[in-house]
């Protein structure tokens, strides 16, 4: 059994993961040529989070989608440089949206250059994801299309929040399912469609990407919570500080809202105050960790992998079809 991209994903056949290996090498250095410019400053600043590595989770997904057809097709590594592209952009936006100072272990692109050219460079990468779609064909850019409109659906929803009598929860889900689903739900569709691979096997590979999805942004938060270490590529209680409610503070205040417990009202008054206080942080962090509010984030993560590796039911038997669920696993075991 050997390991191969993130989480350390078990492979089981030396010739697939000779394939995905030397798929997503070929997609890294696609990155590298989609970033540069004529203008160095320019090149600098869109390979900024490239070069700060990352898990690389969507054009992992296309290069084993890819395995149902031929993986060795003419449009396989291009459209995974397209959608880390796409996600990489989103990044730029998000960092400025949310004032982060750090991506990846760096300072974030609007740290270092300010908010205007942080933006800019997110759109100069959707510019060069557009121009790489271009040569997919119509259909492709179809599809892209329709997911980056899901994609800023999300944001804006996340933005306006819920709307009067709407549930929390459902709201935050449906904001997951365009922010995070549908850009990881094209990545095993195009991976399926470049490859030449049948309607059937696209559907399926697009309705797995779209679970696995919300389970990988689900297992983010619970790691923002429960993580010491920065496995989430941020500082573990980063959402808290910015005062992003993730799936576990909403559960938590959702069993606030049920019980009246003193002791869970008590901590979401703390989730309101001023979480830059490095010692109300850290005791918000240790309160959560031990509340059933983060087992049930927990619960939520693995119930999306499980359909998502139920979705795979239909596929043959194989070590592609062996792999994906794998990564079912792998996704559940980032949330512990």
């Amino acid at each position: 059994m050997t390991v191969v991209g993130p989480f350390g994903l078990s492979v089981r056949d030396q010739a697939l993961e000779a394939d995905v290996q030397a798929g997503l090498a070929a997609v890294e250095e696609g990155l590298l040529e989609a970033t540069k410019s004529d203008v160095p400053f320019i090149t600098e600043a869109a390979q900024h989070l490239v070069r700060a590595g990352g898990k690389r989770f969507r054009p992992l997904l296309v290069m084993l989608a890819a395995q149902f057809g031929d993986p060795y097709a003419p449009g396989v590594v291009p459209s995974a440089v397209v959608v880390e592209l796409t996600h990489l952009a989103t990044l730029y936006h998000d960092d400025v949206m949310d004032e982060a100072e750090k991506r990846r272990g760096v300072d974030s692109a609007n740290v270092r250059w300010g908010n205007s050219l942080a933006v800019l460079t997110g759109d100069f990468l959707f510019a060069r994801a557009s121009q790489i779609l271009a040569d997919l064909g119509p259909e492709a850019v179809r599809i892209q299309a329709e997911a980056f409109e899901r994609l800023v659906t999300g944001q804006i929803l996340e933005t306006a929040g819920p709307r009067d009598g709407r549930d929390p929860i459902e709201h935050y889900l449906d904001v997951l399912a365009g922010k995070t689903g549908s850009l990881v739900a094209v990545s095993g569709r195009y991976g399926a469609m470049m490859s030449g691979a049948d309607e059937r096997t696209v559907d399926v590979l697009t309705h797995y990407g779209e679970r696995l999805g919300m389970a990988f942004q689900l297992a983010d938060d619970v790691l923002d919570i429960a993580s010491d270490s920065h496995e989430s590529g941020k500082t573990p209680g980063t959402d808290l500080r910015e005062g992003i409610a993730t799936l576990p503070v909403l559960h938590l205040r959702a069993q606030a809202a049920a019980t009246g417990s003193p002791a869970d009202l008590e901590l979401c008054e703390m989730l309101d105050g001023d979480l830059a206080d490095d010692a109300l942080h850290a005791e918000v962090l240790r309160r959560l960790r031990a509340h059933p509010a983060l087992e049930q984030a927990r619960r939520d993560t693995v119930r999306y992998a499980e359909e998502a590796r139920s979705v795979l039911a239909p596929l043959p038997e194989c070590f592609a079809k062996a792999a994906l669920e794998n990564l079912c696993d792998a996704v559940v075991h980032r949330a512990g």
